[in-house]
């Protein structure tokens, strides 16, 4: 029985890898999106740039099929853009006090 779950888990974590990160990428999509819209190119540029450069990099692994890769640059592209809308967020803040 035990042997059965192992395989069944190696095969569960084999698909995983194997499909595309479409959600990572709709996601890191979007908050670079907000953040833009919210004026972190004046506020927030480097983080901002951080999340494009990873954007880009998933992309290309997304197109070499590297999809374990892709997945986690997406994933440092959305946490990169939300660091540069909270930037963005605190300097409007700071602006209105």
């Amino acid at each position: 029985m035990l042997q059965i779950w192992l395989i069944a888990s190696f095969f569960g974590l084999a698909a995983c890898e194997t499909a595309p990160p479409v959600q990572e990428m709709s996601d890191a999509r979007q908050a670079i999106a907000v953040a833009k819209e919210a004026g972190a190119a004046d506020h927030a540029a480097m983080h901002l740039e951080a999340a494009e450069k990873y954007l880009a990099r998933a992309e290309e692994s997304l197109g070499e099929q590297a999809y374990h890769q892709a997945r986690r640059d997406a994933k440092q592209a959305k946490i990169k853009a939300l660091d540069a809308l909270k930037a963005t967020e605190d300097y409007s803040d700071s602006e209105n006090n």
